[in-house]
């Protein structure tokens, strides 16, 4: 399937080179979709250059720097026009491995033809690298909340390293995105799941930054907090906010992430699975 991977910039002249030469190796049929946002420091004259080099390398220049959801949504919409049926967001900071983008997007192609796949931090085989306890907390914490408010039944929805499939996008209303910052991620998971769309899981390994500074601030966290409260108070029936709750009432904590076979197994290998906790496994929901 024709893939891009969307991969969006903001003075990460430092760290797009080895971004770029790195999914070049592991992903070299995927085609690479650079947004960048005015970067003063010249990532984007960078991207021209690799672009002019390059068959497989694009380049969306855009005016101003206004968050990372808009940035997305304009790689989606150029994505969309050009006609590919994957488009995986990636970040330039290194944080992301290519290594496992070649997975995510064999998963996308699979028979089962998930809508979403999200490369997952916190199934099992997923992992962290250069994090403290604290971060970690925080991050399994605030994805726990997320599920209780909306029950999306993903284990990191604030995962952004992912694969939409074309036609799912399609079938979004993306203009009902609000989020601007990292709550973006959670945004469109949220979308993909009122549609009824398939999300599974990967597990990856995310990487501390490697070089650039960090675009994350507190700001930041403020935004997803404050839009996940409001659509889970949304979402929940007018009963729900009496005691005790009760399923009848639709009230009844979510369900948790299943652990999935591949497609096709066998009803003796779908017990297996479940009874393993495997590094490549798949999990979906």
């Amino acid at each position: 399937m024709k893939a891009l991977v969307v991969i969006p910039t903001y003075n990460e002249i430092e760290s797009l080179p080895t971004a770029l030469d790195r999914v070049r190796e592991h992903a070299p049929e995927a085609d690479i979709l650079v947004v960048d946002d005015g970067s003063p420091d010249g990532t984007g004259d960078y991207a021209d250059t690799r672009a002019d080099e390059d068959s497989h390398i694009h380049v969306l220049h855009r005016s101003e720097k206004n968050g990372l959801g808009p940035a997305y949504l304009a790689g989606f919409s150029w994505a969309l026009a050009a006609g590919y049926e994957l488009i995986v967001e990636m970040d330039a900071d290194g944080s992301h491995r290519a290594e496992d983008l070649a997975l995510l997007i064999q998963r996308a192609e699979m028979a089962d033809e998930p809508d979403l796949v999200i490369g997952s931090r916190w199934v099992s085989g997923g992992a962290t690298e250069g994090w403290d306890a604290k971060r970690v907390a925080l991050s399994k914490a605030g994805n726990l909340y997320i599920n209780a408010m909306l029950g999306l039944r993903v284990k990191d929805a604030t995962a952004g390293f992912r694969v939409f499939r074309a036609s799912i996008l399609r079938r979004m209303d993306l203009g009902k995105v609000e989020a601007l910052g990292y709550g973006f991620q959670v945004n469109m998971t949220k979308l993909v799941d009122e549609i009824g769309g398939r999300i599974v899981e990967m597990p990856i390994t995310f990487l501390e930054r490697e070089a650039g500074q960090s675009k994350l601030s507190g700001g930041i966290f403020t935004e997803e907090l404050s839009l996940v409260t409001r659509w889970g108070v949304a979402k929940r029936p007018a009963s729900c906010s009496m005691r005790p709750r009760s399923p009848e009432a639709g009230c009844a904590p979510p369900a948790t992430s299943a652990v999935g076979p591949l497609p096709g197994t066998s009803s003796s290998a779908r017990r297996a699975h479940r009874d393993r906790s495997a590094p490549d496994g798949f999990f979906s929901r």
